[in-house]
């Protein structure tokens, strides 16, 4: 069921669209996901629901569940820029729904990928295991989804743990062309633009080992920071600070960014080397 925290409104427009998305022959299961799910919904949260199929959802259907949902004020039907799926604002209440599509294979094979293969990304690597791990049911009728959450309830894989530090460690300032020194000679060729992309580059291979290094699956790109002091249980020296030094230096002083990188690494080297790494 939804979040029960969520306005009576809300739920029943969820039970509304989940019912439609139940008739669809290629639907296995339906899950609420996101903010709504993990009881942290607030007046700017999009209603994110997760749609596993075992076959390719037409167009014409998709567009049909959201008329006859209610109707859109404005929709991005069939969008495939950030995975495929459907967004659209609903057209009596100004709810923002967000459906994301999955192959009910690949999602189960990107699990595996992680609990069995152990096999790291360079940021966000266990992401999609906290997505399964974190959804609430809405359709389930074999208990396809029931199972791939039981899978994901395992406890956190050591070899993933440290395969997972031991993957995104040297891309910080191990490399010759580590993020590090990306940012070095972005700062000194005046490169704002270049600067940026590798500070975000460093940033999510570093909240990857600080999530892993706590065996945590990774939140996802939202309220990272603020879910890191909420969620880890040890932390380098002043993290938040020193993130938030960098990011305003980025904008604000990029030749002093350099510098605050240097800090922000010390101070996890120092803390990977207190955890045994």
């Amino acid at each position: 069921m939804p979040d029960p925290i969520l306005p009576p409104e809300t739920k029943a427009f969820i039970t509304r669209l989940t019912a439609l998305y139940a008739e669809q022959p290629q639907v296995v299961a339906v899950a609420l996901g996101g903010s709504a799910a993990g009881g942290v919904a607030d007046a700017s949260s999009d209603i994110d629901l997760e749609i596993y199929t075992s076959g390719d959802l037409p167009l014409s259907a998709r567009q049909a569940i959201v008329d006859r949902a209610g109707g859109a004020r404005r929709g991005d039907i069939g969008h495939v820029y950030w995975g495929g799926g459907d967004e659209w604002i609903d057209a009596a209440t100004g709810s923002h729904v967000d459906a994301a599509t999955f192959d009910a294979g690949w999602m189960a094979g990107q699990l595996r990928r992680v609990l069995v293969d152990h096999a790291p990304s360079l940021g966000y690597t266990t992401a999609f295991w906290h997505t399964i791990r974190n959804a609430r049911p809405l359709h389930d009728p074999t208990g396809w989804f029931a199972a791939l959450q039981a899978e994901a309830a395992q406890p956190y894989p050591e070899a993933l743990r440290r395969a997972i530090i031991a993957h995104n460690r040297p891309v910080l300032r191990g490399l010759i062309s580590s993020y590090r020194a990306q940012i070095g000679k972005a700062a000194a060729r005046g490169d704002v633009v270049s600067l940026n992309h590798r500070l975000a580059a460093l940033l999510a291979s570093y909240f990857d080992i600080l999530f892993a290094a706590n065996r945590l699956p990774h939140p996802g790109e939202k309220r990272l920071l603020a879910l890191a002091v909420a969620l880890c249980p040890s932390l380098p020296e002043a993290m938040a600070a020193d993130v938030g030094d960098a990011l305003v230096a980025a904008g604000a002083a990029p030749d002093e960014l350099a510098a605050v990188v240097d800090r922000l690494l010390d101070r996890l080297e120092e803390w990977l080397g207190e955890q045994g790494f």
